[in-house]
């Protein structure tokens, strides 16, 4: 066999063993996740709390107590959360949103969230008018051609 023959039949092999390592480091991260996603519905809360600063922000920038600082995986200690600034009763906190719920919440609005610890899970209820986000540039290219194949 040629030497070229050889070394794509090595290359390919390394790919296929990369990629059986990566489908089963895939299931057991999204068993570990179901998981924990059962113990956050388990331990939600509904409150109330007045929305008054939201950012995407490093950990070691925000003000998260330490303890929780720490608890944090070393992976994601470079990587930016979404953070809200909340008035709940009268302590002012910094709670961690879903992605989800970041985009959504509006800002110096009254808002009814469910929170487990401090890890704002879904919005149940909005006082006041919500106004609509502006739509992003690709956003509006894709509703310009979708508009176009409807004619």
């Amino acid at each position: 066999m040629p030497v070229w023959v050889r070394v794509i039949i090595i290359v390919l092999a390394v790919i296929i063993g990369i990629l059986i390592a990566l489908i089963i480091i895939g299931r057991k991260m999204q068993k570990k996740q179901q998981a924990s996603q059962a113990d956050i519905e388990a331990a939600s809360q509904i409150i109330s709390m007045l929305v008054i600063d939201k950012k995407k922000m490093k950990v070691k920038d925000a003000t998260l107590p330490k303890v929780v600082a720490e608890q944090i995986p070393k992976y994601m200690r470079f990587a930016k959360l979404p953070l809200v600034k909340a008035k709940v009763g009268p302590k002012v906190m910094t709670l961690i949103a879903d992605v989800k719920v970041f985009d959504a919440l509006p800002l110096k609005t009254e808002v009814k969230v469910a929170v487990s610890g401090i890890y704002i899970t879904e919005i149940k209820y909005i006082r006041g008018k919500v106004e609509p986000k502006p739509l992003t540039k690709k956003e509006q290219r894709a509703k310009a051609k979708a508009a176009k194949k409807a004619k």
